[in-house]
């Protein structure tokens, strides 16, 4: 596990994540759904909060963000495109650009699909991706507010990123997820296996949270959809890619298994 990352378990099956510099004790917070548990884990590391990195407005994303600015003082940064619906910014940021957050360089990746405004921040020295609710464990977000091409597109640039990247995504679904990903490709070895792995760490009460983007590559249906191979065993040989996505997607908000 990354040395500078702690992963920290909110409300249900929420996720935010802390990222601290041990020589200088500042870090930064990607998404507040509440505030206690990030409060207790900055104060058992010592560490002092200078930013909040918002990925999209839900407020299971964003809720703890005015304790946290109280508590703190922190600056708060999400997206211009949502500055209207996001807690009070203090950066307004949208895709492509570059910022700093408690002295780590981030790059901002517009990913529109669960939410209009949504963004995805790349610490590229640390390997590591915050991605909320697009690109998930094994899957991707619902689409609430934009298209299937739209989110095809931004779970693209993603996979663009480093195969090393660390993939921070917002929530624990990955069993969920992993149950549809096996009814769709159900003798996949790679499959099968991480499937195990993800049965484990949950029986131990581990987090399946943050996951290699190679992994992602090699496992998440949704990433798949460009491989004729995983197209053709989830019956979908006909169509393309992006169309493929489209009828994933779909077929997952009505899966049940």
């Amino acid at each position: 596990m990354h040395p500078d990352l702690v992963t920290i378990p909110c409300l249900e099956d929420n996720y935010a994540f802390l990222v601290g510099d041990a020589a200088t004790g500042d870090a930064a917070l990607v998404d507040a759904p509440e505030a206690g548990p990030v409060l207790r884990a900055l104060a058992l590391r010592g560490w002092r909060l200078t930013d909040i990195l918002l990925t999209h407005h839900h407020g299971d994303h964003v809720a703890g963000v005015p304790e946290l600015v109280a508590a703190t003082g922190a600056r708060v940064t999400g997206a211009a495109a949502d500055s209207h619906r996001l807690p009070p910014l203090d950066r307004r940021l949208a895709g492509g650009d570059r910022v700093e957050a408690a002295g780590r360089a981030v790059e901002v990746i517009g990913v529109p699909g669960h939410t209009a405004g949504h963004l995805a921040f790349h610490m590229p020295a640390a390997g590591l991706a915050f991605t909320g609710d697009s690109l998930m464990a094994m899957g991707c977000g619902r689409l609430f507010e934009g298209t299937a091409a739209q989110m095809w597109d931004s779970l693209g640039r993603l996979a663009q990123l480093p195969a090393a990247t660390l993939v921070c995504s917002g929530h624990e679904y990955t069993q969920a997820n992993m149950r549809f990903a096996l009814a769709l490709d159900p003798a996949d070895p790679v499959l099968r296996s991480r499937s195990g792995a993800i049965d484990e760490a949950r029986a131990g009460g581990a987090p399946t949270v943050p996951s290699p983007l190679s992994l992602e590559r090699a496992t998440n249906p949704f990433l798949r959809c460009a491989d004729p191979a995983f197209r053709a065993a989830a019956g979908l040989a006909e169509l393309d890619a992006p169309s493929a996505f489209a009828v994933l997607r779909a077929r997952k908000d009505a899966f049940r298994g």
